[in-house]
């Protein structure tokens, strides 16, 4: 009998999504651009929820986004669309695309 702790288990190798758009970013993040992008008026109207129509904040968003994912999968969705329509913009304008 060993008094040797046991060895840890290895991690698992973090997979690296190079095609996944939302990979890296957190829900603060996309919920700053959606209200920077759109406005709380006009977010409340694409995602109906109450906490982008009573009283909005991001901390109430977040809160409320975290223990809901029919409501995380509906504001991603619309983040992935917002982020399509400021690439066509930009090359409606001539500019080169983003990364």
């Amino acid at each position: 009998m060993t008094n040797e702790a046991p060895a840890p288990a290895p991690e698992a190798p973090k997979k690296a999504q190079p095609r996944n758009p939302l990979h890296g970013i957190t829900l603060e993040a996309i919920v700053t651009a959606l209200v920077d992008y759109y406005g709380w008026e006009h977010l409340s109207e694409l995602v109906p929820i109450r906490c982008f129509t009573l009283d909005p904040s991001v901390s109430s968003s977040l809160k409320f986004l975290r223990k809901t994912p029919w409501a995380r999968e509906k504001v991603e969705s619309l983040y992935l669309f917002m982020l399509r329509e400021q690439r066509r913009e930009q090359q409606q304008q001539g500019q080169p695309p983003q990364p």
